[in-house]
């Protein structure tokens, strides 16, 4: 697909806190976290995912971002997030179905779309999601 990821990966965020970091995403977006995008940091690998609700130029924004002094000063490089067309839910109570996960992750009203193919893994409390298509994700 030529479109391009809605969402931005950041690595090498530790040298900046999760607030900090927000405030600088706007800065160079000039957006607003909640209204326009999300913010989940991964503090584990030391990587935040932007993921944009307002439609923008990501590509553009990659850019900006690598010719940001801030950004350079803590040493944090972007990059797209790869389109997937799976997922991986975790938390998912034992009594779960697997038609269940399907009828969850296929409501519009979730943000989801058709699903291809649920794999369970009761051992883990996870199941990994297949869509039909990247968007449903």
């Amino acid at each position: 697909s030529a479109e391009p990821s809605p969402s931005v990966v950041f690595e090498n965020i530790q040298g900046c806190s999760p607030k900090c970091f927000r405030m600088l995403l706007e800065n160079v977006s000039g957006l607003s976290v909640d209204d326009d995008f999300t913010v989940e940091v991964i503090p584990e690998i030391n990587v935040a995912v932007a993921t944009f609700i307002k439609t923008i130029d990501t590509e553009e924004f990659v850019k900006k971002c690598s010719e940001n002094n801030r950004i350079k000063e803590f040493k944090i490089t972007a990059r797209l997030l790869e389109l997937t067309q799976s997922i991986k839910a975790e938390n998912i109570p034992e009594t779960v179905s697997t038609d269940y996960i399907t009828v969850y992750f296929e409501s519009v009203r979730n943000g989801g779309g058709p699903v291809l193919e649920v794999q369970l893994f009761p051992e883990e409390n996870s199941a990994i999601i297949t869509f039909c298509d990247h968007k449903g994700n």
